[in-house]
């Protein structure tokens, strides 16, 4: 089993910048990848951005290329979302997750973790 614990919500304006964080611990070994996934209320959770543990190969929605990175630092057992130039469509609460490598890796169903959540808010 593998906890992930999310950090670096918060409110900002539009053009703002901030950074999420996601802890891991456990089962570290086990991580082939890890995503940020986002949410709305009535809306299904869609994935933001991931990164392989190993070799940091990385994948970013269309509506966030160009202004979010994903990094990590795998001493740490921990993974980044750097999210500049903020727009109010990015509220959500983003979710960590991470996946030993089965499964699709654009969907929920390629990840066996998940953190509990941080609200994003992005006033206009």
């Amino acid at each position: 089993q593998v906890r992930l614990v999310e950090s670096g919500g918060g409110l900002v304006q539009t053009g703002d910048s901030l950074r999420l964080s996601c802890a891991a611990s456990g089962r570290t070994f086990s991580i082939y990848r890890m995503g940020w996934f986002r949410q709305t209320p009535g809306k299904e959770r869609e994935l933001v951005a991931r990164i392989t543990w190993g070799g940091g190969t990385t994948y970013y929605a269309d509506s966030v290329k160009g202004r979010f990175t994903i990094s990590k630092d795998n001493a740490k057992n921990t993974v980044y979302l750097q999210m500049n130039s903020l727009k109010p469509e990015d509220t959500a609460v983003y979710y960590c997750a991470s996946g030993m490598g089965g499964g699709d890796p654009s969907t929920l169903r390629g990840y066996d973790s998940w953190g509990q959540g941080t609200q994003v808010t992005v006033s206009s």
